[in-house]
């Protein structure tokens, strides 16, 4: 019985319970607690209490929404420019990216201080349905080297640094569907202490490519390179790369085979920096080499390391089952380098000098009309199809091309983009 069944029962018996004997009332509370599941005492005293009026209930609050549309939309097209970035790591950029963004919309005082004060959390319930749409899938095909593995030491300790200088590395295939010929990769190398970015593109896996593509990153890097940690990669695990750290006094360590957490950094910097930027297609030909490293040698290095905050784990704490996770105060790597004070002071201020010039929305243009063109470079025949537009499709519809993309290994994406803008 439910508890509007229970109310209604409950209200025709009390006038009954209230005018009966002694031994018709033990027969009542007996019918009472038998039919509602009721324990006796809880019965009697409810029996015993005042009259049930109607049941009302309670009017909620309506609250007017603090934060209005024009400020909201602001928001978004900010959120967009950037590069679609965490909620917490969104708000620490909107006081850095409001003074260009007042040269690109109308920005009253009153939505100035809505922009400024709305809360991480809040950012995350407004766009919880778009950011639904830029979820994509991971690939990884690197295979085990086999040379050097007792030359180059598995890294054991925790990345408990304090200076810059000490990176992970990786490489990222742009093959599309197919592995066979010879295509494009991005060799991503990230700084721990100040979440530093540098990425090139290279034609193929080969040991001199990607030592190349490694010295033109150790003049690129404001601060002295320290420490190499790769994969286990022939890539990596070579002569070429170990003279070369060898020579410069460089460290140079590896994970555990087939642990990819033990370079959780560079994964992590392979997404936000690579495939959320150019997606899965593939690119085999040297034009399409020469515009991604243009895109990443220019604007979109400087998008990352002087215009998005970036935060680090602090500590992790163990509640029952759940693992609460605290991190450090949003800051962009470049200001991160500036508050350590062991970096080239050089090449700091000319980075400073830089940032000051740059108007992120025109450089998140200027980012978007590269993109376009490394699209048009991609090879299709080898490549993903586009996205299927499944934001006006059914539930059942959707159900199916999903069971089509599982059995089939077709990707499938729900959303009007191949991939995230800027």
């Amino acid at each position: 019985m439910g508890k509007k069944s229970k109310w209604e029962y409950f209200r025709a018996i009390y006038p009954r319970y209230r005018k009966a004997s002694t031994a018709e009332k033990t027969q009542i509370l007996e019918e009472f607690c038998k039919v509602c599941g009721y324990n006796r005492k809880y019965a009697i005293t409810k029996l015993n209490g005042p009259f049930p009026g109607p049941k009302t209930s309670a009017k909620r609050h309506q609250r007017s929404s603090k934060y209005t549309s024009q400020a909201l939309s602001i928001l978004q097209a900010i959120w967009e420019a950037s590069g679609y970035p965490w909620s917490v790591r969104l708000k620490a950029l909107l006081p850095l990216w409001l003074p260009w963004a007042k040269k690109h919309f109308s920005i009253s005082p009153p939505i100035e201080r809505q922009l400024l004060q709305i809360s991480a959390r809040q950012i995350d319930r407004r766009f919880k349905t778009r950011k639904t749409q830029l979820r994509r899938r991971l690939y990884g095909r690197t295979k085990p080297g086999t040379l050097l593995k007792h030359h180059i030491p598995i890294k054991t300790d925790s990345w408990n640094v304090t200076t810059p200088g000490f990176t992970e590395t990786d490489l990222v295939s742009h093959s599309g569907n197919s592995e066979k010929g010879e295509f494009v990769h991005s060799l991503t190398l990230t700084d721990i202490f100040s979440t530093w970015v540098e990425a090139r593109a290279v034609m193929g896996k080969g040991q001199i490519g990607v030592l190349n593509a490694m010295q033109e990153i150790e003049q690129a890097l404001p601060f002295k390179l320290l420490g190499i940690d790769s994969d286990n990669g022939t890539e990596f695990i070579n002569y070429h790369l170990k003279a070369f750290c060898d020579q410069r006094e460089i460290q140079f360590t590896r994970g555990r085979p087939y642990k990819k957490d033990d370079n959780a950094h560079i994964e992590q910097k392979n997404w936000t920096h690579v495939r959320k930027i150019l997606g899965y297609l593939r690119y085999d030909s040297q034009p399409a080499l020469n515009a991604i490293n243009d895109l990443y040698q220019n604007e979109l290095g400087w998008m990352m390391n002087l215009f998005q905050p970036s935060v680090k784990l602090v500590k992790k704490t163990r509640l029952g089952s759940k693992l609460k996770r605290i991190y450090d105060k949003p800051t962009t790597p470049l200001d991160r380098l500036r508050a350590a004070n062991s970096a080239d002071p050089a090449k700091l201020e000319e980075r400073k000098k830089l940032r000051a010039r740059l108007d992120p929305f025109k450089l998140s243009q200027i980012i978007d009309q590269k993109l376009d063109r490394i699209f048009e470079l991609a090879n299709q025949r080898h490549s993903p199809p586009p996205d299927i537009q499944t934001d006006d499709l059914s539930p059942v519809e959707k159900q199916t091309l999903q069971t089509i993309s599982k059995n089939f290994a077709i990707p499938i994406y729900i959303g009007k983009h191949n991939v995230p803008k800027g």
